[in-house]
């Protein structure tokens, strides 16, 4: 749990990071999500990797005025979502929230696995918005590896799901990120 924990404070920190530079005018640009502008991709990727963490931590559904909500129009939305995510990483400080089952309605999964799947959120979506707004997505070797491997149990339910493209194909030394990056059908080299 502790490694665990360590990566989402490690993915939450550079998410962060990457909202603080997000350029505000181009809210209608393409993205390396097909069916997502910029505005749409930083909506998703805030709701479910800050808010959506925390209310999994309380074993609480995400109320619609959340799910509704256009973040990016706000003033200061990557302040917001900064500190957002710092309330979601301390919610599951707690060792027992990583225990039990968390209910996701139609079925339930175990909080461990809930938390690994917005763990690669941060990173991948963090990696979509940072591609497609000119930065870097950065993390360590261990947090890509954490990453890699959650992208590697769940590709094909997320594929089915069309939440992931087919895979792209790189070289087996490529970096670890990288590698799960094209795991979940993008392009590391992505340009515009």
């Amino acid at each position: 749990m502790r490694d665990l924990h360590s990566h989402m404070k490690e993915c939450a920190a550079e998410a962060a990071r990457v909202a603080r530079n997000v350029p505000a005018d181009r809210w209608d640009a393409s993205t390396t999500c097909a069916d997502f502008d910029l505005r749409t991709l930083v909506n998703h990727w805030v709701l479910y990797t800050s808010h959506g963490l925390e209310h999994r931590a309380r074993r609480e559904p995400l109320p619609d005025e959340l799910v509704n909500r256009d973040f990016t129009a706000e003033p200061g939305w990557a302040e917001a979502y900064a500190a957002q995510l710092d309330r979601a990483v301390a919610a599951w400080a707690d060792p027992a929230v990583w225990e039990g089952d968390i209910d996701l309605g139609e079925m339930s999964m175990p909080a461990v696995a809930i938390a690994g799947m917005v763990i690669k959120e941060m990173a991948v979506h963090g990696w979509d918005v940072a591609a497609s707004t000119g930065q870097r997505f950065e993390i360590s070797p261990e947090a890509a590896g954490y990453v890699l491997s959650v992208v590697e149990e769940n590709a094909e339910i997320y594929r089915q799901y069309q939440g992931f493209a087919e895979p792209v194909e790189v070289d087996a030394s490529a970096p670890v990120f990288d590698r799960a990056l094209a795991l979940s059908g993008r392009d590391p080299d992505w340009k515009r």
